[in-house]
């Protein structure tokens, strides 16, 4: 789950009340560990173009007033396949299924708080990065925001 620190913005497209399509959220709960923890602010683009292993906003589709972050596993036909990081937690697109476009809000760009993480590489470093020599070096990818799928 996260709370919205300006809710008003969190509206179609996250463009309502705001110039920019940017706006912080605030974690809750366990789903995302160890990737996010209780209490991390998150800075979100509103709007953004999402791809599989990004880390996203969106209204929950069976309770849209709820703001939730999780990982796009992937595309679907009916949208987008979301994933808890925190497999045991099953709050998440196996338990509700795809979540339609328009209920994915942003793509979140940066974890602010604690301290400043990166969870948004542009492609390019992304595949980069998912290369065999670069995927040797433990922990790197996803230290650099990049989705590594762990067996």
């Amino acid at each position: 789950m996260a709370r919205s620190t300006r809710p008003e913005d969190a509206g179609a497209g996250g463009r309502r009340g705001s110039v920019l399509p940017f706006g912080l959220v605030d974690v809750a709960g366990p789903s995302m560990v160890p990737t996010l923890r209780e209490g991390d602010r998150l800075l979100v683009r509103y709007g953004a173009p999402i791809r599989p292993g990004a880390v996203v906003l969106f209204r929950h589709p069976l309770q849209q007033d709820l703001l939730v972050v999780k990982r796009a596993a992937g595309r679907r036909d009916r949208g987008w396949w979301l994933l808890s990081d925190n497999r045991p937690v099953d709050s998440d697109s196996r338990s509700y299924g795809a979540v339609p476009d328009e209920l994915v809000l942003g793509r979140v760009l940066l974890r602010l708080r604690p301290s400043p993480v990166w969870l948004a590489p542009g492609h390019r470093l992304e595949r980069l990065l998912l290369t065999p020599r670069l995927a040797r070096v433990p922990g790197l990818a996803r230290r650099l925001g990049a989705w590594v799928e762990e067996v």
